[in-house]
């Protein structure tokens, strides 16, 4: 499965949005040493029921727009 996704990274709380095709999701950890990237993979996972490591960053490592892929 192929999501389109919008981080907000530093924000004062975490949140999942859905926006048409698209996930806009808050996160409080900084986008610094790919700490925002692992939070925002957290998330998907727990929201898919899916392992963590299921859930990857297929585009935008470093912009908030990304595409993930969450493989079952």
């Amino acid at each position: 499965m192929y999501i389109k996704v919008f981080v907000t990274p530093d924000a004062k709380r975490e949140k999942i949005e859905e926006k048409g095709e698209t996930l806009l999701i808050s996160v409080r950890e900084p986008a610094l040493q790919n700490r925002a990237n692992d939070r925002v993979r957290e998330m998907l996972a727990e929201r898919f029921g899916k392992p963590f490591g299921k859930v990857r960053i297929l585009t935008g490592h470093r912009s908030r727009a990304k595409m993930v892929s969450i493989n079952s």
